[in-house]
């Protein structure tokens, strides 16, 4: 018989185990062993039936257990010493209350996902999980961070497999009252609420739902309320799911809603107004307008609230394609605000600008995401080094006039939260070298650049730890493998072979991500028969774990993912290849520390930074990956290997891929196995050993979360903090009344002439040429403007290369014609073909980049003399 009616009955502890359920209500224990271990000691039955979720435990353990503990006075010891170490951790002061300066009140972070821990599914892949990493390394490290999402009533989707390998969505339903949630209320006990309004006067309403992630809250917004139409209720149904309507209102619930839940958060609780909002990828990009509507209802204009918005924002971006940012029909956007709908106090066509591909190469129809996250962000990042470069190439457009290089986006290579993904064994090793505490602070501090406290550790530790964690990664597998088949369809009497799936003696491999084209699941499918014998060799085998998700809308993907599992079907290779669905965050933690090589074979450079070989690494696992990336970074042939890519612009795809797929055939081969399989005299594989050994003391510090967050607070949070305080609402009027001066009267500014002192065309090294150039400003004056000299070497088709700016000064008063002289030395550094030009940009106090008006005067062809110099 079906329930007519759900409730969530909870579980009335006794008094001495009161803090039991504040203690499962920080989201601190997924990350933090001895709170896991005592939850465990609750009911160890009952904790592996709750799949490790400790409000899940305390719903399930039965009241004479609870009455037993709460007379057992060795449990009480146990839980008072972790509710104490919980209170000291929330309330000490931490890295951020030790820094020197004017740091930010407050941080809101936006993201459309949040990979927290399995208990609380929101999350689909390498962004949620980025964003979760990012909440708890600002707790670890103490951050006033606010984290902002959506509570996704279906998560993203739970995956099955058919009976010939076809990928199978399942969406169960998520109770918020089920999982580690509080509501926000008001003080007179009712929920927390905000909307939003929609076309044909009708809304959208949400409550706020608050996750407690350490020191950090985390607001989850949920429009499945009773005030809501059908379809509204709706909009936070699932992750990524729905048309572009669906998509849109999610966003504007994500980034309009999202400030005003902090607003409300603030409020209620005391905490500070955030005076940076990070925008995490596009998709809260619309957090800006809210923002602007605020100022404008406060008495600012559309231009000055712009720049006041800009100067505290941050936008990262996670693509280095296209493809992955979400645009909308310029119609759609239109119809969402103005008069009839959201933000009618701000015209239509200003939000359409904010967003639309108006730049060579757009589509100008189009409402672009990113490309307005950018344009309301005074600062912004990638992901990776080499993700960095990408996306100012990506996006030149939005900066006409500059290369590619000084387009004004930065980066901050990722970072894992080690807590959350070294395995306790790891950590307990660790902790024996250098005690608990400071374990715990290299881990998630971190700061140092060597751990070489990694190198005292005995040769046979390190090796038996190895074979211990592939160990227990065998029994993982062949436990979720048999689940898998009985969900196909299998009878026990046919799964019988999977008590000899993998064996924990040999070379494991582990491959599991997102199932997107461009991240080529199926390379190692290329030459079969060739995988075939490294899998079958008799003395050097080797075993592959899989996992990963196509999107539903993926057919492609789906397709890939039936590829691999009819290979792993195969009678001959199943015991050394298999497929693990339902990737999530509960088997990534097994995954990852069992593994001996991990690889990853994207199409370079379409990986923004691929972290998981980071959370491998953390665990003595070896990198076998491309050359993108962070490994692009930090790959170093001490702790990995590196596929050679063949990405000449003559290779089609198919050829591509056959050349990268030998590559790696020939490097497990040739290299990876024979390594891992030979031993020194003390029977040890010594040079394997090694490796590891370097992993963890080069890599573990570099891969932390901690590092990430700190340079977010050094490079963007502070700087953007500052020019937040700097723009004051005058400072911004001011500001914005410059930029639009400046721009009317930029035609008028020329380079008009330019001449050096060196009278041939050859020069030595060493040698310094002075620089005389005529420029004409128009309407504005030199405090408007600075003069550079762009020097260096210089390409067949003279491009600068490597380029040295300088300032020129303005020397003596202007000509008859108004013009005026700048002078400057040129220092000849450097030897072979150089060469230099002078350009004139705006400048101003409050600019964050000189790129950032995206105006420039270049000479032109005419009244340039010696333009280019050979050294020798």
């Amino acid at each position: 018989m079906k329930a007519i009616r759900r409730f969530t009955v909870r579980p009335v502890l006794p008094e001495p185990l009161r803090p039991l359920s504040d203690l499962a209500r920080n989201l601190r224990w997924s990350w933090h062993a001895e709170t896991r271990d005592l939850f465990q000691s609750v009911d160890p039955e009952a904790w592996t039936a709750a799949g490790a979720d400790p409000v899940r435990i305390l719903g399930r353990v039965r009241p004479a257990r609870l009455a037993e503990l709460a007379g057992d006075r060795r449990f009480l010891r146990r839980l008072t010493a972790v509710a104490d170490d919980l209170d000291d951790y929330l309330t000490g002061d931490r890295w951020y209350q030790t820094q020197a300066g004017d740091l930010p009140a407050a941080v809101a972070y936006f993201s459309p996902e949040f990979g927290i821990t399995a208990a609380l599914p929101q999350y689909s892949g390498g962004l949620g999980i980025l964003a979760g990493d990012h909440l708890k390394a600002a707790s670890d490290l103490g951050v006033p961070l606010i984290g902002v999402g959506l509570l996704y009533r279906h998560g993203y989707f739970r995956q099955t497999l058919s009976r010939d390998g076809w990928q199978q969505e399942h969406y169960p339903v998520l109770d918020p009252n089920e999982l580690p949630l509080s509501q926000l209320k008001e003080p007179d006990g009712g929920p927390a609420q905000l909307s939003l309004a929609l076309p044909g006067g009708r809304a959208l309403h949400a409550r706020i739902w608050l996750a407690q992630v350490g020191r950090v809250p985390l607001l989850l917004l949920d429009s499945d309320v009773e005030e809501n139409d059908l379809g509204e209720r709706g909009v936070t149904d699932r992750l990524y799911g729905g048309g572009s309507e669906h998509r849109l209102l999610q966003e504007m619930l994500l980034g309009i809603g999202g400030v005003r839940a902090v607003r409300t958060y603030c409020r209620l609780t005391g905490h500070p107004e955030p005076e940076v909002f990070h925008t995490n990828e596009g998709h809260a990009g619309f957090l800006g307008l809210e923002r602007i509507a605020e100022l404008c209802a406060d008495g600012s204009d559309f231009a000055a609230a712009l720049e006041a918005v800009r100067g505290g924002t941050v936008f990262t971006t996670h693509t280095p394609v296209p493809a992955g940012i979400d645009r909308f029909d310029r119609e759609l956007v239109a119809r969402h605000f103005g008069a009839d709908a959201e933000l009618p106090g701000i015209e239509v066509d200003r939000v359409l600008r904010l967003g639309m591909e108006t730049y060579p190469g757009g589509e100008p129809n189009l409402f672009n995401m990113a490309v307005m996250g950018l344009r309301l962000a005074q600062r912004a990042n990638g992901v990776s080094l080499l993700h960095g470069q990408v996306s100012r190439e990506m996006f030149a457009g939005l900066w006409p006039g500059f290369d590619a290089e000084e387009v004004p986006i930065t980066s901050v290579t990722n970072g894992v939260h080690a807590p959350t993904w070294v395995a306790p064994e790891v950590l307990r090793l660790g902790a024996r070298q250098v005690g608990p505490a400071r374990a715990e602070d290299a881990l998630s501090v971190g700061g140092s650049e060597r751990w070489d406290s990694v190198a005292v550790i005995d040769d046979q530790e390190i090796w038996e730890l190895r074979r211990t964690l592939r160990e227990q990664l065998v029994l993982e597998v062949r436990e979720r493998l048999r689940v898998s088949w009985r969900q196909r369809g299998a009878g026990n009497a046919e799964l019988g072979w999977i008590d000899g799936v993998l064996d924990p003696d040999v070379l494991t491999i582990g491959f599991a991500r997102r199932v997107p084209s461009y991240k080529r699941l199926t390379l190692m499918l290329r030459d079969r028969d060739r995988l075939m014998e490294l899998l079958l060799h008799p003395e050097r085998p080797l075993q592959i774990v899989v996992a990963g998700k196509a999107h539903p809308a993926d057919d492609s993907g789906k397709r890939l993912v039936q590829e691999l599992v009819r290979f792993a079907d195969d009678p001959r290779v199943r015991h050394r290849i298999v497929f693990l669905p339902d990737y999530g965050m509960a088997m990534a933690q097994k995954l990852y520390p069992g593994c001996d090589v991990w690889l990853n074979n994207p199409l370079r450079p379409l990986e923004a930074c691929g972290t998981s070989g980071m959370k491998a690494a953390l665990n003595g696992c070896l990198n076998l990956s491309v050359l993108d990336g962070w490994w692009n970074e930090w790959f170093q042939p001490d702790f990995g290997w590196a596929i050679p890519t063949a990405d000449g612009a003559g290779t089609d795809p198919d050829r591509r891929d056959d050349i990268e797929a030998a590559a790696l055939y020939d490097l497990l081969e040739q290299r990876i196995t024979p390594r891992f399989y030979e031993r020194g005299r003390a029977g040890l594989p010594d040079r394997w050993i090694q490796m590891v050994r370097q992993t963890l003391t080069l890599l573990g510090p570099k891969v932390l979360a901690g590092r990430m967050v700190r340079e977010y607070v050094e490079r963007l949070y502070v700087p953007a903090a500052q020019a937040h305080r700097a723009l004051t609402p005058e400072a911004a009027r001011e500001l914005a009344g410059w930029k639009a001066r400046v721009r009317a009267a930029w035609p008028g500014v020329s380079v008009d002439h330019v001449e050096t002192s060196a009278t041939t065309v050859t020069a030595e090294l060493g040698t310094t040429v002075g620089l005389r150039v005529r420029v004409g400003l128009g309407e504005l004056t030199p405090d408007d403007v600075e003069v550079q000299a762009v020097s260096g070497r210089v390409d067949a088709e003279d491009r600068i290369t490597d380029a040295t700016v300088v300032p020129l000064k303005p020397a003596g008063t202007p000509d008859l014609e108004g013009r005026l002289l700048y002078e400057g030395p040129l220092a000849l550094d450097r030897t072979g073909s150089y060469g230099y030009t002078v350009r004139i940009l705006p400048t101003h106090p409050l600019l964050a980049s000189s790129a950032e008006p995206g105006l420039v005067a270049m000479p032109s062809g005419e009244g340039v003399e010696g333009a280019g110099m050979l050294l020798r």
